[in-house]
């Protein structure tokens, strides 16, 4: 299945002119960076190696003017930016989801890594004000990976830490994940009334009226801070093999409560 898509319209690299556009675009970006920020890192991490490092400081330059929408003096990487599509060659990037699992596949036969990573970044421009700043400080991040292109690359982007889930489900609802991970009743947290899988006064979500408890989606009361550390501490102490967990899987399950707590407390 597609999550995102982006077409880069370029000239060939034997044309006489450097010409950069954008064509039909697929970006998701909420929550943010969402599938669409992870595909336009993705873009900029799988071509950044090609681009001239004196051009660098100029990229950083072109990240802090789209991000703030400000006029972009052309050219830019020695490429100009353009409307017209009228005699480049398309290149067809996209994010694949298979099952819970996420995947790039990349159409660079046709062009330089320079026009690549251009259209990803202009892509950026493109997008609304409230989800440009989050999916920039995604770019930025591809600028500097020095991993290989996959699903490290994949976790990196989505702003999860090393070791912790990056399926479909973490991806588009995080909260909801995360809720899920500590194992607290989403429909529960959903409802306001402060109901978890523990249940009574320790298990109040809606405990506190001085506002401990945790925004959901920015609306409604979720668990308790106190409450998440708690279950945070008990499961991380089931999930370890010395009390019972499963040795395979230990390392990710602790990842992923690591992950969900951060998620939930900030």
């Amino acid at each position: 299945m597609v999550l995102a898509e982006l077409e880069v319209y370029h000239s060939r690299p034997v044309a006489p002119t450097r010409r950069v556009a954008l064509g039909e675009m697929r970006l998701p970006v909420d929550p943010p960076p969402g599938f669409g920020g992870i595909l336009l890192g993705g873009i900029v991490a799988a071509n950044i190696g090609g681009v001239d490092p004196d051009f660098l400081p100029d990229l950083a330059r072109l990240t802090t003017r789209l991000e703030e929408g400000m006029n972009v003096p052309q050219p830019q990487l020695r490429y100009r930016f353009q409307k017209d599509r009228i005699g480049l060659t398309r290149s067809t990037h996209r994010l694949i989801g298979h099952g819970d699992a996420l995947a790039f596949e990349f159409d660079d036969a046709n062009g330089e890594p320079s026009q690549q990573l251009l259209g990803a970044v202009y892509a950026v421009g493109e997008l609304r004000p409230t989800a440009r700043r989050a999916v920039m400080g995604t770019v930025r991040r591809a600028i500097t990976w020095q991993g290989t292109i996959g699903p490290e690359l994949i976790t990196a982007l989505a702003g999860f830490n090393k070791g912790a889930s990056w399926s479909t489900h973490a991806l588009s609802h995080p909260i909801e994940w995360a809720l899920e991970v500590l194992e607290f009743e989403a429909d529960a947290v959903a409802a306001g009334a402060g109901r978890t899988n523990g249940g009574g006064a320790n298990g109040s979500a809606a405990n506190g009226a001085n506002g401990a408890g945790v925004r959901v989606n920015g609306k409604g009361i979720g668990p308790d801070r106190i409450e998440i550390q708690r279950r945070y501490r008990r499961l991380l102490i089931e999930a370890h093999p010395d009390h019972g967990g499963q040795a395979d899987d230990a390392a990710q399950r602790i990842a992923d409560l690591a992950e969900a707590r951060r998620i939930l407390l900030g």
